[in-house]
């Protein structure tokens, strides 16, 4: 049950298209490609063990978990009401 300018459904919409965007951002992230033998990042070698288990890495770990921190995900506003898009 929607309320105010809201159709039946909308909540659940919102959480599909959330969801879609969070499946989607994931799949951006995932490597492609040839992958390295050294880090881009720091030049220390890629263990053998981490190159089998995630084909196409370009970064050791440490330098991975540096990046993942880094990401920020976007904040869209998806409600119609104004006074949710003014706070």
């Amino acid at each position: 049950m929607a309320g105010g300018w809201a159709r039946d459904g909308a909540v659940q919409d919102q959480i599909e298209d959330s969801l879609a965007d969070a499946v989607n951002s994931a799949r951006a992230r995932i490597p492609a490609g040839e992958g390295a033998t050294h880090c881009d990042d720091c030049g220390e070698p890629i263990p053998q063990r981490r190159r089998q288990a995630l084909p196409g890495t370009r970064t050791c770990v440490a330098c991975q978990a540096d990046r993942d921190a880094a990401i920020t995900f976007s904040t869209i506003n998806r409600r119609g009401s104004k006074d949710s898009q003014l706070r």
